[in-house]
């Protein structure tokens, strides 16, 4: 049994050495295209909200 979890932990740390990680300035690029769009999106939900929202005002 500790045979397999030993050569289970090698292949993974065999897979992770193939892995490709990204640079800073791509993991900085990324970051930023996530935080911009998280913010666009937050201020259409939150138009659509308000909208939203006086309409039913309106009706009621």
């Amino acid at each position: 049994m500790f045979k397999k979890i030993g050569r289970y932990f090698r292949d993974c740390v065999l897979e992770m050495k193939k892995v490709s990680w990204p640079g800073r300035a791509e993991v900085l690029q990324s970051a930023k295209i996530v935080i911009l769009s998280t913010i666009v999106f937050a201020i259409i939900l939150g138009l659509v909200d308000f909208v939203l929202l006086r309409g039913l005002y309106l009706v009621f």
